[in-house]
């Protein structure tokens, strides 16, 4: 058996998987090669699986319908986003017995994920300031209103770090660019909870029910995926479906554990 071989059996015996989606599983409404041969494996080989996005603006619902419109079907369990991770954050952040409020740019993924949590809108004295992607909700007003209330001491939270992001036309702007301009403002730095705060990271595998050696991650992004995976201490695998190639990958001072050039290989010869 080759090397290759033997890695990639040592991958399909991982219990849990964290997979990223955009770049791994698709590009914008484009279906990446190799993903339904994936997810019927997983399903087949009853392993545990979340698919990960920082994006903040979509429901696991949504979600799960985007994947169905492209010949996906997998229940809304099995997703999880920053928007869910940040409402998590704050949830926990709040005094007990004493309910927390949230000044929010973002979309319906994050506006839902803070309600069900029991974080109410405010955008008088709120607690927090949180931003996410937003491709309405977005404009000048907003970011005067979110740096008002930061500078009366609201905190700033972000749904992630990505400073771009991934589409079927190319790279558009993420989280981080959308909060740019509220950080140089009020001289206040946000505290990102999405992917490469291993945060995340650790909320997915609990879910999963898995241990640090039995969980892997599969993403295209090395400074988002990979990190977070190895500060989350388990095994880290690149795709270069997305924004990696292997020179880029040698722009960083640490590596993946495993390098493939797309989530085929794991069903590869099975």
């Amino acid at each position: 058996m080759k090397i290759d071989q033997i890695e990639i059996e040592r991958i399909r015996s991982k219990k849990g998987f964290l997979c990223d989606m955009d770049g791994v599983i698709y590009h914008g409404n484009r279906l990446l090669n190799g993903v339904k041969d994936f997810v019927d494996w997983l399903n087949r080989e009853n392993k545990k699986y979340l698919f990960f996005t920082n994006s903040s603006e979509y429901t696991p619902r949504e979600l799960q319908q985007k994947l169905i419109r492209l010949g996906i079907e997998v229940g809304e369990e099995h997703f999880y986003t920053s928007a869910l991770a940040t409402a998590a954050f704050i949830k926990n952040q709040a005094p007990e017995g004493r309910g927390c409020s949230a000044y929010v740019i973002g979309e319906a993924g994050l506006m839902n994920a803070l309600y069900n949590a029991g974080i109410y809108m405010n955008d008088i004295n709120p607690d927090y300031v949180v931003v996410g992607e937003s491709r309405m909700g977005y404009n000048y007003q907003s970011i005067l209103k979110a740096v008002k209330l930061v500078q009366k001491g609201a905190h700033l939270i972000g749904t992630n770090s990505d400073l771009t992001g991934p589409d079927e036309d190319g790279i558009i702007p993420a989280c981080r660019a959308f909060m740019a301009p509220i950080e140089l403002t009020t001289g206040k730095k946000a505290y990102y909870v999405g992917k490469p705060n291993p945060l995340m990271m650790r909320n997915g595998r609990r879910i999963l029910g898995c241990s640090s050696e039995e969980t892997a991650i599969i993403g295209d992004r090395m400074d988002t995926d990979i990190i977070s995976g190895l500060e989350a201490e388990i095994d880290t695998i690149l795709v270069l479906s997305g924004v990696s190639t292997r020179e880029t990958v040698k722009e960083f001072s640490y590596a993946p554990n495993y390098i493939f050039d797309d989530i085929r290989f794991i069903t590869a010869n099975l």
